[in-house]
Order: C-alpha cells, then sequence, then structure tokens
C-alpha cells in the first residue's frame, strides 16, 4: 500500500520520464510514494506501452513524441537506451523549459554527456545519473516502488553544474530510496565496466556457448541447470537492446576489463591444468571474501531468489 503524501508539497511540479520501461516505471512509482512530483507524464515509443502506462497510473498522459512530454515539465528523465539519447535530446532540447533539470539512467555516463549535452539550452540544468538497480524485467508492468532502496545512484556532473541542480537531484533520489555518490563521467564507466557490463557479457556468452555444444541439447541445458548456471545466468534475460546500447557505448572500458579478465582466466586454467590446488583455493578464498563484503554492504543476500522477490515487493506496493 502507498504511503499517502498529499500534505507534502512536491519537489517538483511536472516530471517527464522519456521511456517507461522498468527503471522509469519505478521512478513513477516510488516517486508517488514519497510525494515528490505533482504531476507525472511520459513518452513511449508504442501505443501499448502508453496504453499501460496510463492504466497503470504511472503517467496521466502518455505521448507518442517526447517533445510534447517536456512542455512544461521541471524535471526531465530519460529513461531509455544509451543509443536513443542523441535523437531524443535533439528533439526535445527545443521544447525545454528554463530552469528545468534534465537528468538520465543510462549505465554508460562518458555517451550521455556527448549526446545529450550539447543539446541542453542555457537555462536549463543537465546532472546525469545512474540507479544501480534493476532486474532483468522490463516494461511498464516490471516496476515497483521499493526497486531503489537501500540501492547507489551514481550521478556525474559537469565541474560547472548549477550546484543547486545538483543538490536537488541528489535529494530526489535519496527520497527515492537511493543512497547517492558523486563522480566522474570516466570513472563511473570503468567501475561499471567490471561490476556490471563485463558479468552481462559473460552471461549473455556462457549461454550461447552451452546452446552451442553439439553433444549438449538444448533441453538438456534448461532442464539439468544446476544452481550456478541458473543464477550466473539470469541476468542474461536482460533487454537486449539496452545491453547492445551499453557495449557499444562504453567499449574502451569493457575492452580493458576483458583483457584483464582474460589473463585472470589464463591464471586458472593454468592452475588446473597443472594441478595446482594451492593457487585455486587461495584466488577461490579471495573471491568469496570479496563476495561476502557484497552481502555485508546490503548489496545482496545469501539467497538466491531468481526475480521472485521483485515480484513479492511488487504484491505488496502501489
Amino acid at each position: 500500500m502507498a504511503r499517502d503524501n498529499s500534505e507534502k508539497k512536491p519537489m517538483f511540479k511536472r516530471m517527464a520520464l522519456i521511456g517507461i520501461g522498468l527503471i522509469g516505471s519505478s521512478i513513477s512509482h516510488a516517486a508517488r510514494r514519497a510525494g515528490l512530483v505533482g504531476e507525472t507524464v511520459c513518452s513511449a515509443l508504442t501505443p501499448e506501452e502508453r496504453e499501460r502506462a496510463t492504466a497503470l497510473g504511472l503517467a496521466t498522459k502518455a505521448y507518442a513524441d517526447p517533445a510534447d512530454a517536456v512542455k512544461g515539465a521541471d524535471l526531465v528523465i530519460l529513461c531509455t537506451p544509451v543509443g536513443a539519447f542523441k535523437d531524443i535530446a535533439e528533439a526535445i532540447g527545443p521544447h525545454l523549459e528554463k530552469g528545468a533539470i534534465v537528468s538520465d539512467v543510462g549505465s554508460v555516463k562518458g555517451a550521455a554527456v556527448r549526446d545529450i549535452a550539447p543539446s541542453i539550452p542555457e537555462g536549463v540544468h543537465f546532472v546525469p545519473g545512474h540507479p544501480i538497480a534493476g532486474t532483468e524485467q522490463s516494461g511498464p508492468d516490471a516496476g515497483f516502488a521499493t526497486l531503489f532502496d537501500g540501492r547507489w545512484c551514481v550521478l556525474t556532473p559537469a565541474p560547472d553544474a548549477d550546484p543547486e541542480a545538483v543538490a536537488k537531484i541528489e535529494e530526489f533520489w535519496r527520497k527515492l530510496g537511493s543512497n547517492v555518490e558523486v563522480m566522474t563521467p570516466e570513472h563511473h564507466d570503468m567501475v561499471l565496466a567490471i561490476t556490471s557490463h563485463v558479468p552481462h557479457l559473460i552471461a549473455y556468452n556462457i549461454v550461447n556457448t552451452a546452446a552451442h555444444l553439439e553433444r549438449v541439447t538444448d533441453s538438456e541445458v534448461i532442464k539439468f541447470s544446476a544452481a550456478g548456471f541458473r543464477d550466473f545466468t539470469r541476468i542474461a534475460a536482460s533487454d537486449p537492446v539496452m545491453w547492445r546500447d551499453v557495449f557499444l557505448n562504453n567499449k574502451e572500458a569493457v575492452l580493458e576489463m576483458l583483457g584483464r579478465f582474460s589473463e585472470d582466466l589464463i591464471q586458472l586454467q593454468r592452475a588446473i591444468r597443472f594441478g595446482d590446488g594451492e593457487t585455486l583455493q587461495r584466488l577461490f578464498a579471495t573471491a568469496r571474501s570479496i563476495r561476502r563484503g557484497i552481502i555485508q554492504a546490503g548489496q545482496d543476500t545469501a539467497q538466491p531468489d531468481f526475480g521472485r522477490s521483485a515480484v513479492k515487493v511488487r504484491e505488496g506496493t502501489d
């Protein structure tokens, strides 16, 4: 059940969400829970998405053209795949309200700055952002109010960004439930290359490797998926378009991290080949310690849930 925040003055009079998938719909749910906006509107590509957005109460109005959605909005958040940012920014730029804040949720910040910043007119504030939260689900129905609770949102404002605008977006994300950290776009992209982008690439690849084995059928891959394969490959169900754009727009950092990963994998390969149990145990113990640190930091639990917890949480919200 959503909390009643009707007596609170909203931070923003009108929020425009450009894209209404998992992240966009979750922002809508969480902002409503906290009473942060007076009105939420959105734009979406398909009539079906627009219909679902209004039917679910994610937006009072859903537009086909993002330029229509941003008119009168004092907060605009781009929630589409990174590859669409340039065209969207060019389309909405002339229609942005003076004093408005424009942000995004892209997981590659260098590309966001490159593609959005040139279209932001004088008097409008651009504060790039990336909520590090999500599930493998997508679409307007995938969102839920607690998605950002206890997770991190990284902001990557330019050195000359308006301090009040940055502080307001930071407060906004905190009230959505997130912890917030500020860093440069370059540092963000290097960190996310190893913590998010490369793991997704490996997950996609290991599923394809298993599927292509001549002596293992597709049905056997599904039927006999042990916990390791099942847990690790969950993220391979993520949106292919979004991840295509991530890798094309963060290729330098991803390629560097893949190079390091390959070198470490060769070390494991040599240890297995030559029966070096001491090296294997040492490397596994180090990895286990880091994994336990992730759990202790509250960024995951020790229990696998395969997306079921998100369903349970969603059933208890809004």
